[in-house]
Formats: C-alpha cells, structure tokens, sequence
C-alpha cells in the first residue's frame, strides 16, 4: 500500500492517496499569522481501520512544522492524534 500527502491549497486541505485514489483528507483554514487551523478529518470508509487517518495526521503536521507554521487542533481526531504523539506537542499554537 504506497501512501502520497499533499497539500490541496486551492481547496484549503491535505490530502492522502492510496495506491493513487484519494483515501481522505484533513481541512484547514488560515488563522492568525502563520497558523493554521485544522478543522475536520474524513477518511472513506473503504480504508477505514487501515491507519490512513494516523498518516494523514502526521504528513499534515510534518509539513506544517517543515514551513514553519504552527496549528490549531479544532478537529477532534487531531487533537487526540497529537495528544497521543508528545513529540508534535511543538507544532501546537500556544
């Protein structure tokens, strides 16, 4: 199973494919500065329990950190994802 995370800028989200069809994606909105916050995770149910969404999470927050923006977890997934990953606590916005 190959994995692909992009960042769909035009449709303000990441995006994650498997095998090259699109798996599910992670929502963003611009905040304040170089915030970011994500707002909502959806994975098709054809790939659920398959770990994409802990992929996707973490292919979102590596680039955030990359570019050097921080985020603000509104959906609950992130937040729980990175509450269960001490080491992407960094990227969090104080």
């Amino acid at each position: 199973m190959s994995t692909e995370i992009t960042d769909n800028a035009e449709r303000k989200r990441y995006e994650i494919r498997v095998d090259g069809e699109l798996a599910g994606f992670a929502a963003y909105e611009p905040a304040e500065g170089s915030t970011v916050a994500l707002t909502h995770t959806e994975v098709d149910p054809a790939f659920e329990g398959k770990g994409v969404g802990g992929k996707l999470a973490r292919g979102a927050l590596d680039d955030l950190r990359a570019t050097g923006r921080s985020v603000i977890p509104v959906c609950p997934f992130i937040k729980s994802w990175i509450q269960k990953h001490p080491d992407y606590h960094d990227v969090v916005a104080p």
